[in-house]
């Protein structure tokens, strides 16, 4: 009850609030379990301790390993217990899996007040030094407890020079001594370390359970929440339970001893309706951006972080990927929702390859609009991206279509018509069927069919080894059927003329002779190459334009050279300065 004022008060004054006799405990730890029972979500953990315990076959050093807020440390700390206990009575001589919480070693550890166990944060105490405090302690008995235990958290911030100075004793310590390692990057951990520890990796905690966790301690604390509330936050929480109960402590605060909702929960996490997503891809993939960027505009004006958005709209592309592989998948809708049919009905129109494109193209804006000055416009940005790649045909039936000669598809500006087949069109660029459709030399041709050097190195691999050397290591002094003579240079392999003939007998079916010449023949073909090149570059230099610019412009130098009706570029010379 609130204190009457005082007669003598003046307006102002209000008299001061009864002071609550306890400090406010948050729910994280306020519930944090005290043995075995309590932990939620590892079964296997649970299971082999307990068997260990039962046949006393307990390892002197465990690894725990695992993401954030699954129950590392508590999970070290109940060990700690269980080693320690003694019983009510006082009269337990043996460690026992489920440790009594009321004795001393009990009660002192759980306060973090018992001499004999030790935690240290190797965030914070990195070094040798560190190391060497533990090691000097091993040494003695435990003073008030059955085992001395060491609880090193984060371990995997120790330097390489105290985990080479554990090494020993962790491999052979003394038989009153534990060792229990927290750690959440397994990978960072020296493998020396990890063969002398009993590891355990403690799994992310599923959604499901985690919000039936939840439902029982809102019980507790006798606070109404609704379901969906409820599973937002499981989901949200990633599988952790300490950010599961933190979250859960910012929705009691924020539903200010009312009814919490699911829109409670959403507008207190940012987070989009998942019918509202599901309307958005459904209206991208049907090429409708304007009402998907309207609706996006009502989501972001209601609270709705894009971040979040672009989360959802992956999570929406995940779950029709997986109902159109495995009707009966669950995942981001709920089962038996009305979103979860509607879902089931999109996937069933929609294609698995459409399906990863969209995956890809989300998945990239997702870092586009994390790392985005203003993540909105980002979001936009890839929704307009993903709404016109939906109208693009398959890549396999458009390459399957242009292989077998079919037509291919107008682009929405269309290229002048009049090129001929393997020409070049007017734009540029040889056309798309042309630089599909394959002409190598085939197997068993006749050898009339070999005039030039260049006729023979297209018939070997692209970057094989004796394309190379034909190309820059052969010089050809006569070729006629059945016959070649070249003189290599004094980079080819010995093997050249072996290599050779057998593939020209292998691509012809007939028997060839090589022979090697010790002087002429003709310069190699990237010898060739190189000389055209520079013929072309001395030939545009004597342009009247190009050489009044060179003239105006000393020390210029032309790099490269582009025709009107081609694409391609000629590389700069190797010695050109830009």
């Amino acid at each position: 009850m609130v204190a009457p004022a005082r007669a003598d008060a003046p307006p102002c004054y209000s008299p001061p609030m009864a002071k609550s006799t306890q400090p406010y405990r948050v729910l994280a730890r306020k519930y944090r379990p005290s043995d075995f029972t309590g932990l939620i979500g590892q079964e296997a953990l649970v299971r082999t301790l307990s068997n260990a315990f039962a046949i006393r076959r307990i390892a002197h050093a465990f690894m725990l390993t695992g993401v954030r807020g699954v129950g590392k440390t508590t999970t070290a700390r109940i060990i700690a217990r269980a080693l320690n206990c003694i019983g009510p009575d006082g009269k337990r001589t043996e460690p026992t899996i489920q440790p009594c919480g009321v004795c001393e070693p009990c009660t002192s550890i759980s306060e973090s007040r018992n001499v004999d166990v030790q935690e240290m944060d190797a965030a914070s105490r990195t070094g040798i030094d560190d190391i060497r405090e533990i090691i000097e302690g091993v040494r003695y008995a435990p003073v008030a407890a059955r085992y001395k235990v060491y609880i090193i958290d984060e371990v995997h911030m120790l330097s390489k020079q105290a985990f080479n100075g554990l090494l020993k004793t962790l491999e052979e310590p003394p038989p009153h001594v534990k060792f229990v390692f927290a750690t959440t990057e397994i990978r960072k951990v020296p493998v020396t370390v990890l063969s002398r520890c009993q590891r355990f990796d403690l799994r992310r905690i599923d959604s499901a359970e985690l919000a039936a966790y939840l439902a029982t301690l809102a019980q507790k604390e006798k606070v109404a929440i609704e379901e969906g509330a409820l599973a937002l936050i499981a989901r949200a929480a990633e599988g952790s339970a300490r950010d599961s109960l933190s979250l859960l402590d910012q929705a009691i605060a924020h539903g200010e001893g009312e009814m919490i909702t699911a829109d409670t929960v959403r507008q207190m996490l940012g987070l989009a309706d998942r019918g509202r997503v599901l309307d958005i891809f459904e209206k991208l993939m049907g090429g409708k951006i304007a009402e998907a960027l309207n609706d996006l505009t009502g989501l972001y004006d209601a609270g709705a972080d894009p971040l979040a958005v672009m989360q959802d709209l992956l999570e929406t592309t995940h779950f029709l990927t997986r109902v159109k592989v495995a009707p009966a998948a669950q995942g981001f809708f709920d089962g038996g929702s009305g979103e979860a049919k509607r879902a089931a009905e999109l996937a069933a129109k929609l294609s698995v390859a459409s399906l990863t494109r969209a995956w890809q193209i989300l998945l990239k804006g997702l870092f586009e609009v994390r790392d985005a000055t203003r993540p909105i416009s980002a979001c936009e940005m890839a929704l307009i991206r993903l709404a016109y790649a939906a109208e693009l045909p398959p890549t396999d039936k458009l390459v399957k279509d242009l292989l077998e000669g079919g037509s291919i598809p107008a682009p929405r500006t269309a290229p002048a018509p009049g090129g001929a087949p393997g020409s070049r069109a007017p734009g540029g660029s040889m056309s798309a069927a042309t630089r599909l459709s394959p002409q190598p030399v085939p197997e068993g041709a006749p050898t009339a069919s070999f005039r030039t050097l260049e006729d023979i190195v297209a018939i070997c691999e692209p970057r094989s080894e004796l394309r190379v050397n034909l190309e820059h290591n052969v010089h050809l002094v006569h070729l006629e059927a059945g016959r070649i003579e070249i003189r290599p240079n004094a980079r080819a392999p010995r093997t050249l003329a072996n290599d050779l003939q057998q593939k020209l007998r292998s691509a012809t079916g007939e028997r060839w002779t090589v022979s090697i010449a010790s002087q002429g023949g003709a310069p190699t073909l990237a010898e060739q190459k190189q000389a055209a090149k520079t013929a072309r570059f001395e030939a545009v230099a004597q342009e009247p334009m190009v050489r009044a610019v060179l003239d105006r412009f000393p020390g210029a130098e032309i790099v490269a050279v582009r025709d009107s009706v081609s694409d391609d570029i000629a590389p700069a010379m190797p010695d050109t300065d830009t």
